[in-house]
């Protein structure tokens, strides 16, 4: 918790230093200001657990490390203070757990990649900041390598659900945007990809939740 608190303090940081350096918009004209397409890089922390209605019978309840990926998106604006519109991401993260179970010999999982789909609201506060809310489908891969002193086993679980997120982004001029954010996402479905490949099981029922901290800067067109 302490690690969200610090990424959102330096957040707020961003958004109360860089007014000076943005152009300024007329008053009626905020959303256009801020709207536009947008592509950008981003990093945060990034952590995955057994949601609230798993049943864990293990010590490494969780996993967490350096969340990193690519987004872009577009806003429309959709009256003066008011923009809505599309975005996509591509993320990957380094979050890795071992464990050594007698019964199970050695193993790990790791984070593989993750896409997302879904759409922002954003309320423009002033000519360079707006605060948001969003909202779509993620689609994300663990890879589970495990060996019981005989059989080496290497294969993805593929994870599905939703994902719901709020944050603050300014504009430090007229082509760039920087902001931070909180997401939540949780996996609802999951299936055996065997060997990394299409060759898929069939979905079953999952619970898994992932709270992410995430940076991000890039421009606008």
């Amino acid at each position: 918790m302490s690690k969200f608190i610090a990424l959102l303090a330096a957040g707020a940081g961003i958004a109360l230093a860089t007014p000076a350096l943005a152009q300024e918009t007329a008053p009626d004209d905020y959303a256009t200001g801020m709207s536009g397409f947008k592509i950008g890089a981003e990093i945060g922390y990034d952590q995955t657990r057994a949601g609230s209605s798993a049943s864990v019978a293990y010590d490494h309840r969780k996993i967490e490390g350096l969340l990193y990926g690519a987004t872009a998106g577009y806003d429309l604006p959709i009256g003066r203070n008011v923009v809505i519109g599309p975005e996509v991401e591509w993320s990957d993260s380094n979050a890795k757990t071992g464990y050594n179970q007698p019964s199970f010999g050695f193993g790990s999982v790791s984070t593989g990649r993750d896409l997302y789909a879904g759409g922002r609201l954003g309320f423009v506060v002033s000519p360079h900041t707006m605060v948001y809310a969003k909202g779509g489908y993620t689609d994300a891969r663990f890879h589970i390598r495990a060996n019981d002193g005989t059989t080496d086993y290497r294969n993805d679980l593929g994870v599905s659900g939703y994902r719901v997120g709020a944050g603050v982004e300014v504009a430090p001029s007229a082509k760039t945007f920087a902001r931070v954010e909180y997401r939540y996402s949780n996996y609802g479905r999951g299936r055996v990809v065997y060997g990394g490949t299409s060759n898929a099981s069939s979905s079953f029922d999952i619970d898994t939740d992932r709270h992410q901290v995430v940076a991000a800067v890039g421009v606008r067109f």
